[in-house]
């Protein structure tokens, strides 16, 4: 007969494994599933300077190896598998999965979201030959070249300051005429002497045959074309919440996000949501791990509550 879990997990980003840490101290038998690495976004970035407490300069994939292994001390279990589909309608949740069927008294979603394209023409056809989404992974390769990056969020910023320390150049292309990054982040890209800007403009179009060779700009005033050689384009515009395999299950928002009260509760009774994947105004490691917490401690109550009556 199949274990059942008191709780799935599914995604092992910071607010799957903060989730895994509070179930498992709480005695509750846990399961993390994770088709990628374990980390999640958080695994993309390079420094973590504003996470509370975290040690001189930090990185993603340090901190969120801390937070399984500090999950799995306390009895977290994990396997790599790819989900699915999904069964919520009974006391009993399945989750089915590439490899196996996986069954739980409660479920907590923290699938997190993918960067979101650019939409530029020629995008998919040179991403990973100039076209990048993750700084930390790619910027090695553009040890002095000149690169751009599009947006003007703190992901955006946090990730151009970063590859100043490989590139030659480093351009900002923002759509708007001021960045969106907090004030601190500004103040660092506008002394860094790498960092170039380019305002009120949109990529129309990657050129190259093999690799990226330039960007072809449009300015959103004006209207007029204008090329940009760079070896490299890095665009950070925006998250979309890996929410497919969870349609018809639960209910999303417009955007395909998950709503939840503040306990982290979805619509479906012992099915929970946190981290990148929910309604929320931050997205932050912070901010994920904070509902991971809050999550696994409402589906210890529900638990209790449903089955330990």
């Amino acid at each position: 007969m199949p274990k059942i879990y008191d709780i799935l997990i599914i995604g092992g980003g910071p607010a799957g494994l903060s989730a895994g840490l509070y179930a498992s101290r709480s005695r509750l038998s846990v399961l993390v599933i994770e088709k990628g690495k374990f980390g999640g976004q958080a695994t993309t970035t390079a420094e973590l300077e504003n996470y509370p407490g975290s040690i001189e300069n930090c990185t993603g994939p340090a901190l969120t190896e801390r937070m399984k292994k500090q999950a799995e001390d306390f009895g977290t279990e994990f396997v790599k598998d790819e989900v699915q589909s999904v069964d919520f309608s009974g006391d009993i949740k399945v989750v089915n999965c590439l490899r196996e069927t996986y069954q739980g008294k409660a479920v907590i979603i923290a699938t997190g979201a993918n960067p979101k394209p650019g939409g530029f023409k020629n995008e998919q056809n040179l991403r990973g030959k100039g076209v990048s989404y993750c700084a930390v992974c790619d910027a090695d390769f553009f040890e002095g070249l000149d690169v751009a990056v599009v947006g003007g969020g703190d992901s955006a910023i946090t990730e151009a300051i970063y590859l100043t320390k490989f590139a030659e150049t480093v351009t900002v292309i923002h759509r708007r005429d001021a960045l969106r990054a907090v004030k601190s982040l500004q103040e660092k890209a506008f002394k860094n002497p790498k960092i170039k800007f380019i305002w009120n403009s949109t990529v129309e179009e990657a050129k190259g045959d093999e690799i990226l060779e330039s960007l072809v700009l449009k300015n959103k005033i004006t209207g007029e074309l204008s090329e940009l050689p760079v070896n490299g384009v890095f665009v950070f515009v925006g998250l979309i919440p890996i929410t497919e395999v969870f349609e018809g299950k639960v209910t999303l928002d417009d955007k395909g996000y998950i709503p939840t009260d503040e306990e982290m509760r979805t619509n479906v009774p012992g099915v929970f949501a946190a981290g990148d994947v929910r309604v929320k105004t931050l997205r932050q490691v912070i901010t994920a791990s904070a509902d991971g917490a809050i999550a696994a401690t409402a589906a210890e109550k529900y638990i209790n509550e449903k089955f330990n009556k």
